[in-house]
């Protein structure tokens, strides 16, 4: 089995925005750019593509969080509120770059006063060699009923964390992982496929992200290869 690794470089968008004479939003939003001498055209397409959502961010999102903040300044001056400043931070993660594949989430972190800021998760996984988004199902193909399989898995990996640590969930967990359960929230590692769930999905704010890996093998997923 040939094995191909992608070289990672960053790039970073980054600026503090005033408004009369005040910073109330300041952010940072990196975005990964990818080099090889293999998969070059895919790779090019795919450098573009995660530019242009960056700059998207930058122009729309970013340009509505501005206005928002201008609005709060103007809203906190009038009435005596301390003004606080809009943060927005979006950092990327690489899990997985090998075997013609890659794996890789984004994190978008926005805070716009309150108790404590916002955080999603997107992701995304590449067949290299076919140029070609790959989708959960794909790591599946002889389990029609990986869905359910899945669910389960997570259950029990919970039922157990529970046990053994304490850890926060809400108490109607299992009915909340088939409820949320989005089978594009995936991405690749070297141990298995992890499966995550958004803030407040199936555990108070405080327990985070909640992450679940279903580990490779014969009966369950298949590992990727060239």
């Amino acid at each position: 089995m040939i094995s191909y690794n992608l070289t990672v470089k960053e790039n970073v968008l980054k600026k503090d925005m005033y408004y009369k004479d005040h910073l109330i939003l300041t952010y940072t939003i990196k975005y990964p750019r990818f080099v090889s001498d293999k998969f070059r055209i895919f790779l090019t397409k795919l450098n573009i593509h995660y530019k242009a959502e960056a700059a998207l961010y930058q122009r729309i999102h970013i340009s509505k969080l501005y206005q928002l903040a201008a609005d709060d300044y103007e809203y906190s001056v009038a009435n005596g509120f301390p003004i606080h400043q809009y943060e927005v931070n979006v950092e990327y993660h690489v899990t997985y770059n090998q075997n013609c594949t890659l794996s890789l989430y984004f994190d978008r972190y926005e805070f716009t006063g309150g108790a404590h800021g916002m955080t999603k998760r997107d992701s995304d996984t590449w067949d290299l060699h076919q140029g070609i988004r790959m989708d959960l199902m794909d790591f599946f193909p002889d389990n029609k009923n990986y869905t359910k399989y899945i669910q389960n898995e997570i259950i029990t990996q919970i039922e157990k964390e529970i046990k053994n640590n304490g850890n926060m969930f809400f108490e109607d967990y299992a009915d909340l992982v088939k409820e949320n359960f989005n089978a594009a929230n995936f991405y690749l590692t070297q141990e298995g496929i992890v499966i995550y769930f958004q803030l407040y999905e199936i555990a108070p704010y405080v327990s985070g992200i909640q992450t679940f890996t279903i580990p490779y093998g014969e009966e369950a997923a298949v590992l990727p290869e060239c």
